[in-house]
């Protein structure tokens, strides 16, 4: 194994980790609709958790696809 290639996979593990981090901010920024729990209104509460289970579903549906893939 030559350095290149070593410096290769130490940079995808930290890409992917960051990209990772930016979705899942993103996913949780637009659930939430970028406003405090404390003003929102009940139709906003359900409309966040829905999703919420949703982005949760979607989690889970790569996870499983990624072992599938294996």
């Amino acid at each position: 194994m030559n350095v290149n290639q070593i410096i290769n996979m130490v940079m995808r593990i930290f890409l992917r980790k960051g990209v990772n981090w930016g979705i899942n901010k993103g996913t949780k920024m637009v659930s939430r609709s970028g406003k405090p729990a404390a003003t929102a209104t009940p139709a906003q509460h359900s409309q966040t958790t829905v999703a919420r289970e949703t982005a949760k579903r979607a989690r889970k549906a790569a996870a499983v696809t990624r072992r599938i893939g294996r």
